[in-house]
């Protein structure tokens, strides 16, 4: 694990990596384990965007480039240096926008929200295992209610943030010593969901800062792996709280 000396003491450094962090949850994610002192390597596909976001947060390292490209997420892992605790499974696209019915949903841009939603998480998974088991560490796939609710138009996005559910859940089964979650973090005010609703007044739905306090027990690793929203994370430290 990486160490800072200061004077006598070593202070030693977690270590996050966290996809899609030029705004939005993956952005307020940072922000909060910046300033708890972890290490993040985080990445956005614009490099001017994560740089514009990311300036002044203290131990982030940022590597811009698209987690659909293989050397991008093969440089995001070497820029870890071996020392992966927590991976955030962030980036998203929507895919086609307006929201098309199924039946008019265009292949090729199916094909592509796959490849950003599902297929590139596994691949950053497998390449981050390695890390992950020497630390024990903790896997959080960023899910949606879309996964497992039929809301017309979001049958693309909602598959594919289904498939990563399952993914999530199989990978739990195949490494038990690891803490996996897929999190739904509910309706929040970002560019997806602003692009999900176009022309529409978004400014109702919390801000992704507001998410960040039922996300705490998932952060720390202290549930069983499994599938959560930020609704049943509440509901459960409430529970807690009363005991």
């Amino acid at each position: 694990m990486p160490a800072v000396r200061t004077g006598r003491n070593v202070v030693l450094m977690t270590t996050a990596m966290i996809t899609g962090t030029s705004r939005g949850l993956g952005l307020a994610l940072t922000t909060r384990l910046s300033d708890r002192g972890w290490r993040v390597i985080v990445d956005a596909r614009s490099a001017a965007d994560l740089t514009a976001a990311t300036d002044g947060l203290a131990g982030v390292t940022a590597v811009a480039g698209d987690v659909t490209d293989e050397q991008h997420r093969r440089d995001l892992i070497a820029a870890a240096d071996g020392q992966i605790d927590l991976l955030v499974l962030n980036a998203s696209t929507l895919g086609q926008s307006p929201l098309p019915p199924l039946a008019d949903y265009d292949i090729e841009r199916l094909r592509h929200t796959f490849e950003t939603n599902t297929v590139a998480p596994l691949r950053l998974v497998q390449l981050a295992l390695p890390a992950l088991r020497s630390a024990r560490g903790t896997v959080i796939a960023i899910s949606s209610d879309a996964a497992v609710q039929g809301y017309q138009g979001w049958g693309g996005y909602g598959a594919s943030k289904a498939a990563l559910d399952q993914i999530t859940n199989v990978l739990a089964a195949e490494e038990p010593d690891l803490k996996v979650y897929a999190v739904d973090p509910g309706d929040m005010r970002t560019q997806l969901h602003a692009e999900a609703f176009p022309g529409e007044d978004i400014s109702d739905r919390p801000l992704p800062e507001s998410v960040l306090p039922a996300l705490e027990p998932v952060l720390r690793g202290a549930l069983p792996s499994g599938r959560y929203s930020a609704g049943s994370l509440t509901e459960l430290a409430l529970a807690r709280a009363v005991e």
